[in-house]
């Protein structure tokens, strides 16, 4: 167990003391430390009066230190300012000699292009600034042999460069306005900058210019296509093209239209690309150059334009109504003056660019147009012949060269259309960037320069089309009105054409009315292709958000030429219809030609069935015309108009009532054979035309080239027209059965030695045989003389006569010619046998 001490009564005093000791110790240290406070404090009071009044003393200076760091950071400023000030008043020093280089480069290398142009007589097509060049009438002079050194690909970068140093500097300037010297300045800059659009324009001018026609020859006999089984096809050569059929040409078409690649299926040239990639590089450099700045309609501005300044739209300007009409001389090579006025978009880059491409354009669709041209009068001329024939072949081949010209019109435009895209187009270039907006009037500017290069060629085309119609096919005069003439036939066919018409034979007629469907089938299936490649939905290429919900693009003057071909092709070939309808009405009555002496086929239906052979193939073309044109025999228009048929039918029509009319004036000839004649005409025009239009029985498909009508109708009212001649002609046979009547028995009285009739029971038998001798004379005379040239109606009739009256007479023959009715005379009334008078018909009709 543990113990514990215990203090003691004698131990406690000592205790108190040394606490009280402690206590006291505490109470000391605690004064001390106060008074050490105090001091410390009296000691703190008097640093801070000092540190005050020290701040009193160095806040001056410290304000004057600010002041300066303030004044160095303005100095630096300034000075940086002159500094950069000094830069753009150097800009026009440093960049004028790169822009000079640039200009002199790009004249000379145009003026070289001009002068090659001149050595192979392509001078008349140049653009005016190329031609200009040549005669020294641009006014530009430079003894400076160093600037006119080839230009290098290196020198329109240094040019294009210092164009965008141009540009920043006049931007700068044009903040600091205030400057005394920028004005000045201003001015130099905007003559350099103006130097090096001029400079680059010529540029483009020169190398689009040299690189000539975007079409080259295709290699013929070597595969270009695949047909529909995937196999490789031959590219048809140009002889061939030339000979083409229609029913060929359709069907070539047809089958081009259905293929992908439609330029690689038509024409003999196939598009191509004339730039080299170092003229691709250089203009697209010049585009993206010159593509972003703006313009006041007259030329590029190096300042911002005013929001509310109108920037005047593109030249030239379709007419109101968007109608093209022509106001050129036919022949001229020009359909519209609307391609031959300058370019004026507001963009020299792409004035240069459209005026260029434009002469080129034209060129390669004129030289072809020319080419072909050539070719047909060579052929033609080494052929002399028959002039009708020649006519005929003349028409047909320009017709047929009139197509073509459209194919290689429509391989021009895709020709120009790819160079558009490859060096004009912004988004054509790798560099280009997409996400920036491009202007709505450089966008228009855009779509017109294309549409310039474009209609140059439609327009050379709409000028070939329309000399084609008005020149060969005979379309410049007219054949009168066919309305009138089908209300009054006989004033038609009275007389030649009046004054202000034209005299043109029914095979002329028909081979220009042949060609007019022709050139409508090419048109038809060629001219929305083209009218689509003379368009431009994006001429940008940059699509943007709000642009994919846009309608069509607005009407451009290639467009609206296309429109324009399509409705003069129309028109013009109306016309050479009316003019065929016209010819038939317009047949003389009266001629050997018209009207044959031996009452044979005329020559006006060997016309009209070779007018509607010839026009029979174009059923779609037909069609075409008579659904946008109201025609005198068919006034309606649209889907209730008439079909081939109805104009065939109206051919036909006039054709009987000119056929009508001869047989009429046979009759009012008068003679003995008035009527037999009138009646054998209509019967061998009728027969003909039986035979060669009419369907061939037992035919289920007739051949391409046998047109025949297999409509009813034809069958019918011709079949009706010949059997009513027929039955007229026959009566003239039936007069001879009258005397071929039996003799009663009882009246037969023989002499007393009955062997001799009595003289009057003789006198009997002689009147009749002597009457059937002379009406069977008489009537044979008459019928000798006439022609019939088909071997079939000349059997049909001569088996139809025999019929009438030749069993009859052969019975009459065979009974009363064993009666000896006259002593002495006998073998004068049985001179004609039956025998005989079978062998007599059967020499009728034949050709003398």
């Amino acid at each position: 167990m543990t113990s514990y001490n215990l203090p003691t009564m004698s131990t406690l005093p000592a205790l108190n003391s040394e606490s009280q000791m402690r206590i006291n110790a505490l109470s000391s240290a605690l004064q001390t430390m106060n008074a050490t406070t105090l001091s410390a404090c009296r000691n703190c009071d008097t640093l801070s009066r000092r540190s005050r009044h020290l701040d009193s003393l160095t806040s001056p200076a410290s304000e004057a230190s600010a002041l300066l760091a303030q004044t160095s950071s303005n100095l630096t400023a300034t000075s940086n300012v002159l500094k950069d000030a000094r830069e753009k008043f150097d800009t026009v020093a440093d960049c004028e000699p790169a822009v000079e280089r640039l200009y002199w480069g790009a004249h000379e290398s145009c003026k070289e292009v001009a002068r090659h142009a001149e050595r192979q007589g392509r001078g008349s097509v140049l653009p005016i600034t190329m031609k200009k060049l040549i005669d020294g009438s641009d006014g530009a002079r430079n003894n400076n042999e160093m600037l006119k050194a080839p230009l290098s690909e290196q020198d329109l970068y240094a040019g294009a460069d210092a164009m965008e140093i141009v540009r920043d500097a006049h931007a700068y300037f044009s903040k600091r306005l205030d400057w005394k010297s920028t004005k000045d300045t201003l001015s130099d800059l905007e003559r350099v900058h103006h130097l090096g659009v001029d400079a680059m324009g010529l540029l483009v001018t020169g190398h689009l210019t040299g690189a000539g026609a975007a079409v080259r020859r295709k290699v013929e006999g070597a595969p270009s296509v695949e047909d529909k089984d995937g196999k490789k096809k031959s590219a048809m050569k140009a002889a061939d093209r030339a000979e083409e059929a229609a029913a060929q040409t359709r069907d070539r078409l047809q089958e081009a239209l259905q293929n992908r690649d439609l330029m690689k299926t038509i024409g003999e040239y196939e598009e191509y690309l004339p730039l080299s990639t170092r003229v691709v590089r250089e203009l697209r450099a010049i585009f993206e150059c010159l593509g972003a700045m703006s313009t006041n309609g007259s030329g590029l501005v190096l300042s911002p334009l005013n929001k509310s300044f109108m920037v005047p739209p593109p030249e030239p300007i379709l007419p109101p109504g968007g109608k093209i009409v022509r106001t050129e001389k036919v022949g001229s090579g020009h359909y519209t003056n609307l391609t031959m006025k300058p370019l004026k978009t507001g963009y020299p880059q792409l004035d240069s660019y459209g005026e260029a491409r434009k002469s080129v354009a034209y060129a390669s669709v004129d030289g072809y147009c020319r080419q072909l041209r050539n070719i047909r009068k060579k052929t033609l001329g080494s052929n002399p012949g028959n002039s009708s024939i020649v006519h005929h072949a003349n028409v047909d081949s320009a017709a047929r060269d009139a197509v073509r010209c459209i194919e290689h019109a429509m391989v021009v435009v895709s020709g120009e259309k790819a160079v558009y895209r490859c060096v004009v187009a912004p988004a054509s270039s790798n560099t280009q960037d997409e996400s920036k907006v491009v202007e709505p009037h450089y966008q228009r500017a855009l779509g017109t320069s294309y549409s310039y290069v474009a209609a140059a060629a439609v327009d050379r085309l709409l000028d070939l089309i329309e000399y084609t119609f008005l020149r060969e096919a005979g379309c410049a005069g007219n054949l009168g009105s066919v309305t009138e003439a089908a209300n009054n036939p006989g004033a038609a066919q009275s007389g030649p054409a009046g004054a202000g018409e034209i005299d043109m034979d029914i095979r002329s007629a028909a081979s220009a009315a042949a060609a007019g469907l022709r050139i409508v089938d090419g048109v038809r299936m060629l001219g929305p292709s083209l009218s689509k490649l003379c368009e431009l939905t994006n001429p940008s290429g940059v699509v943007s958000p709000t642009e994919s919900n846009k309608g069509p693009p607005e009407s451009t003057i290639a467009s609206a030429l296309c429109i324009s071909l399509h409705r003069s092709t129309v028109k013009n070939c109306s016309k050479t219809l009316e003019n065929l309808a016209r010819s038939i009405q317009l047949d003389p009555l009266d001629g050997r030609k018209h009207r044959p002496a031996d009452a044979r086929v005329a020559t006006v239906s060997s016309d009209v069935v070779h007018a509607i052979r010839l026009i029979t193939p174009f059923i779609s073309a037909y069609k075409s015309v008579s659904k946008r044109r109201a025609l005198p025999w068919d006034p309606n228009v649209g889907e209730n108009s008439g079909e081939m048929d109805t104009f065939i039918r109206f051919l036909v029509k006039q054709l009987i009532i000119s056929l009508q009319g001869k047989a009429q004036n046979y009759k009012n000839d008068g003679g003995v054979d008035a009527q037999a004649k009138s009646n054998v005409f209509m019967m061998n025009n009728t027969f003909y035309l039986l035979e060669l239009l009419g369907p061939v029985e037992g035919m289920e498909e007739q051949p391409a080239d046998d047109c025949r009508i297999q409509a009813p109708w034809f069958t019918t009212k011709i079949t009706k027209i010949f059997d009513s001649e027929k039955a007229k002609y026959l009566t003239h046979w039936e007069s001879l059965n009258r005397h071929l009547t039996a003799v009663d028995d009882k009246e037969l009285n023989y002499q007393t030695n009955k062997d001799v009739l009595s003289l009057e029971s003789g006198r009997l038998l002689k009147s009749r045989f002597s009457g059937f001798i002379e009406d069977f004379e008489r009537v044979y005379v008459v019928h000798r003389d006439f022609t019939v040239i088909d071997l079939k109606l000349r059997d049909m009739l001569q088996r139809d006569i025999r019929r009438v009256f030749l069993a009859r007479y052969k019975a009459f023959f065979d009974k009363y010619s064993r009666i000896q009715f006259s002593k002495k005379n006998m073998e004068n009334y049985l001179k004609y046998p039956p025998q005989k008078v079978d062998s007599l018909i059967g020499q009728l009709f034949a050709m003398q």
